[in-house]
């Protein structure tokens, strides 16, 4: 006997759809239905977004003073010096931008409509309201809807409401809205909002008006450059007066201020700053997560609070067979569920069963062996399938569905399975009943086939936690990051996963939410670990809240309602792979994997970053006395400039971020992930600061007090020459000193990354290059001093810089 097939769906009888004269207007009055407006900057935007950078808008504003100034080799090597750093955030964005165009190429772009009286594909940016749109398994729902026709039509709404287990339409629910997914069966709707009016355009409006709090190391580092910056221009114009005084021309006079002003703004800690995060978002962006702000990296490095979405975050976001009753090895229960699937599965139950009778040794039955197909029914809410007997003397009957139906079909009153279905519910899971018959032959009506039915168990499905979850809150724990659950699911769904990850047991629901006003809020948030049943605005509130408490919040997710609080959090992290557009719009950090342990990898290393970022901040408070008294001393004493432009733009943009990257190679501290998160409002230099103030206090006397010394003794640019290479050694030798600020650096040497001994080499052959080539040499106007005095050198060098060891 033939399989029975399921008519494909078409508009109740005298529906033709719109016309397109209809559609057009519509379309005009409406607009188009484009869910989530683009919020990328032009191609010229991105192309200039790098000159916004402090560093390259004090060099592009210094390089034309020099030229004007006729100082053609300082104006070319300020210029010239533009395009590294250009370079970093072109490239960046870039990679970005590229990933980000792959992720938004999961949504769907066309829809099937009924216009004119027959089926047409559409870019779905053209739906209007009124318009008849075909869904199936595999869409992504383009607006909302209400559906009109249905045929086992079976919708994943996980990233709108949170909810895990799939929604039925038909019978009394009815809506569909934008960006859910189809996982099984057909339909028609009837599209009833588009865009912006739909609860997806709703969220993205939401998240719109959300401005991102800047980061406490950006906050930090913007209020140094500005203050020092104010400071610099009143020594700046003190020194162009005491220069005219002297009598010195009004260019030698400008040039000595412009030199102490590269010399005293510390330009250079907003470019560290950005060079570490960009090489942070690189090493993670190899790890699995894409980082769309740079400053998440760094903020990463203080969470102190984790809000986490549970489905598809903390679980792997699919449906699994968690329990069978009884639990006799499959051949029972599982077997007869197997009997009840489609042979070709596709709906998420289906698939879970097809799993599990697998890994049991259960091969699926062959499709020519369903003769008749009995589709879900939502009144009666069971499917049933009749299958014939491979030796030909038999038919065999099976059903799945809700318990209660089930029942009252078979008439069994049996105590035990309600019992166990009760348990397993509490438990988090979605419980279906299974039951079996045998006929002689198919009787042509459904009633007839389920006549012969027998309860033969119960099959119970959860959503599992994801592998590595459970360790990997275990090490947020001892890195004193809290860790919450903040969903729409189900209570009891909620706290069954809470239970297995040991999140707590302290419950907030979203109705208690709305009920508090925001002190109670901030205390009932304070204690509990668990929010279920929340609203978008609802997550956007607590993420609020958590804020005013003082944490620092990074929120997880990957749902359209998550998108609030992603935005409203300090690190909002979404999920690549299941991640919805405006999820993965709203977020700092996208996980392409969609695994949360990656976070963890990421908090992990984002303190690495800080950790190191401290160690670069320390050195570059040591690099900067020497160039500020440099440029500040020797012009009120009435001698020759020490240091003129170009030896200082090449000392900054040449050498000194090549030495940078030696900390930032550093590897993490045995203990990162064993220490509660740096504060917020801490400064990376405040007190970690004195110690490096000192030895740059002290290599300034020496560097200053060199070149004093040998003007008596030789011509100006041997002198200057000195006094290079005394600054210069010492350079090199507070990288090393700096580098393990903690102890001794002879004795981490063993152990020194290649890049150290590379930076040291760097710099060693740039002042053997500065000094003794000769068109390098004329450039920068140094010049070769006699060999006895390089003992002077290493001796100022190394005493100004190495006096701090035995403290260490």
């Amino acid at each position: 006997m033939p399989i029975q097939a399921v008519a494909r769906p078409a508009p109740p009888p005298g529906t033709d759809g719109l016309s397109s004269e209809e559609a057009a207007e519509r379309l005009a009055r409406d607009g188009p239905n484009v869910l989530v407006p683009a919020t990328g900057r032009s191609r010229l935007a991105r192309w200039l977004r790098p000159f916004a950078d402090p560093m390259v808008a004090l060099l592009l504003v210094a390089g034309p003073t020099y030229a004007v100034l006729g100082d053609a080799v300082d104006a070319a090597i300020t210029l010239v010096a533009i395009l590294p750093i250009a370079a970093i955030g072109w490239l960046l964005e870039s990679r970005a931008e590229r990933v980000l165009d792959r992720l938004r190429g999961l949504s769907a772009p066309l829809a099937v409509v009924w216009r004119n009286g027959h089926h047409q594909t559409v870019p779905a940016e053209e739906l209007v309201v009124g318009d008849l749109v075909l869904v199936q398994e595999g869409d992504v729902i383009p607006a909302d809807g209400e559906v009109v026709v249905a045929t086992q039509l079976m919708v994943d709404e996980s990233a709108l409401t949170g909810e895990s287990l799939p929604a039925a339409k038909g019978g009394d629910d009815l809506v569909v809205r934008a960006g859910t997914t189809v996982l099984s069966g057909r339909g028609i709707a009837r599209v009833t909002a588009t865009g912006a009016a739909t609860e997806y355009g709703t969220i993205g409006r939401l998240v719109a008006r959300i401005r991102p709090p800047r980061t406490p190391l950006q906050t930090a580092v913007g209020r140094l450059v500005r203050v020092v910056g104010a400071g610099a221009f009143g020594f700046c114009v003190a020194v162009f007066v005491v220069e005219r005084i002297n009598g010195g021309s009004w260019g030698d006079a400008l040039i000595a201020a412009v030199s102490l002003g590269i010399a005293a703004v510390p330009e250079e800690f907003p470019m560290v700053y950005t060079l570490y995060l960009a090489l942070g978002a690189w090493r993670l962006a190899k790890d699995r997560a894409l980082v769309r702000a740079l400053t998440g990296v760094e903020t990463l490095g203080a969470t102190s609070l984790i809000a986490v979405d549970k489905t598809g975050t903390l679980t792997l976001g699919q449906l699994e067979v968690g329990a069978l009753v009884p639990d006799d090895g499959g051949y029972g229960v599982l077997h007869a569920a197997l009997l009840a699937s489609e042979p070709l599965p596709f709906d998420p139950l289906d698939q879970a069963l097809a799993r599990r009778a697998a890994a049991a040794g259960i091969g699926q039955p062959p499709p020519e062996g369903l003769v008749v197909d009995h589709p879900f029914d939502a009144v009666l809410r069971r499917v049933t399938h009749v299958w014939a007997d491979g030796d030909g003397h038999g038919y065999t009957v099976a059903a799945k569905g809700a318990l209660e139906g089930l029942v009252a079909l078979t008439g069994e009153r049996d105590g035990a399975l309600p019992t166990e279905a009760q348990r397993l519910a509490r438990r988090g899971m979605r419980v279906i009943a299974v039951a079996e018959g045998r006929l002689d032959a198919p009787t042509g009506t459904r009633a007839g086939d389920e006549a012969c039915l027998r309860l033969v168990g119960l099959v119970a499905f959860s959503d599992p936690v994801r592998p590595g979850v459970e360790g990997a809150l275990a090490e947020c724990r001892t890195a004193g990051v809290r860790v919450v659950m903040v969903t729409g699911d189900h209570p009891a769904t909620a706290q069954a996963v809470a239970e297995e990850l040991g999140l707590g047991d302290a419950v907030v629901t979203g109705d208690e939410v709305d009920a508090a006003d925001d002190a109670e809020l901030d205390r009932r948030a304070a204690d509990a670990h668990l929010f279920v049943r929340t609203r978008p605005d609802q997550k956007h509130r607590l993420i609020q809240s958590f804020r005013r408490q003082g944490h620092v919040v990074a929120m997880t997710g990957d749902g359209i309602n998550d998108a609030p609080a992603l935005r409203e959090a300090d690190v909002g992290v979404a999920m690549g792979l299941r991640g919805t557009e405006v999820a993965r719009e709203a977020a700092t950090l996208v996980l392409l994997d969609d695994d949360f342990t990656t976070i963890v990898r990421a908090v992990r290393d984002a303190r690495r970053i800080v950790d190191n970022l401290r160690r670069a901040f320390g050195y570059l408070v040591a690099f900067h006395p020497p160039l500020l008294l440099a440029a500040l001393v020797v012009p009120l004493l009435g001698r020759p400039l020490l240091l003129l432009p170009a030896q200082l733009v090449a000392l900054e943009l040449i050498l000194h971020p090549v030495i940078s990257v030696v900390f930032e190679r550093e590897p993490a501290a045995a203990d990162v992930m064993q220490r509660p998160p740096r504060p917020a409002k801490e400064s990376l230099v405040g007190r970690h600061a004195l110690r490096p103030l000192a030895l740059g206090l002290t290599l300034s006397a020496a560097t200053v007090g060199a070149y004093l010394f040998a003007l008596g003794r030789m011509p100006v640019g041997q002198a200057r020459g000195v006094g290079w290479a005394v600054l210069l050694a010492g350079q090199t030798s507070l990288v090393f000193v700096c580098r393990a600020p903690a102890r001794p650096c002879w004795r981490h040497l063993g152990r020194a990354d290649v890049s150290l001994w590379l930076a040291a080499g760097v710099m060693a052959l740039a002042l053997a290059v500065t000094v003794y080539v000769g068109p390098v040499g004329r450039a920068l106007q140094l010049h070769p001093f006699p060999a006895q005095w390089w003992l002077v050198v290493v001796a100022l060098a190394g005493g100004a810089t190495l006096w701090s060891e035995g403290a260490a």
